[in-house]
């Protein structure tokens, strides 16, 4: 499969919850050619390998949000089980629990899509600073401009004060 493709699929499952970026259990389980209820059991059976900041339970309303959000989560609507969701050192530990040749693929994969994110965030935050100092910049030229034509305005008017010609 051709790489971008597959980074615009999985930068496509990236989720920002808890301020964090990260993957469902069924995305995940779908992209390693796996049911969820065995992505979930190979997890439970290497717990020790994914802590709290490696892996996380939704709770009811974080679900209803997501299932409210994207309709690719319709599925879990009646499901009650809340998904599990996996930041990036999660998604790396995967692969010491997922050990065939396509979950070696996929991960790989993520990885680099996870790379490729965040070096757009460093090019999008350089951008924003730029944008950012030209309204200051602009936004400082436009007081200047408003400045001078208030002042002309009101040079304007003295001159409007003054008669010309003769006075009788």
């Amino acid at each position: 499969m051709d790489a971008l493709i597959v980074q615009g699929e999985i930068s496509s499952k990236i989720l920002t919850l808890r301020k964090e970026q990260v993957m469902v259990d069924s995305d995940l389980a779908v992209l390693y050619g796996v049911t969820t209820k065995r992505l979930n059991e190979q997890v439970k059976r290497n717990i020790a390998r994914f802590p709290s900041d490696f892996m996380f339970q939704l709770n009811e309303n974080e679900k209803n949000e997501l299932v409210a959000n994207c309709d690719r989560f319709n599925t879990m609507k009646h499901s009650t089980v809340n998904p599990y969701v996996f930041t990036e050192q999660g998604i790396y530990m995967l692969a010491s629990v997922l050990k065939s040749p396509k979950a070696i693929e996929v991960n790989i994969s993520i990885i680099r899509t996870f790379k490729k994110l965040r070096e757009f965030s460093k090019h999008y935050n350089a951008l924003a600073k730029q944008i950012i100092e030209v309204e200051r910049k602009s936004d400082k030229q436009y007081k200047e401009l408003k400045k001078a034509l208030d002042d002309l305005i009101a040079s304007s008017e003295v001159a409007e004060g003054k008669v010309m010609g003769f006075l009788k």
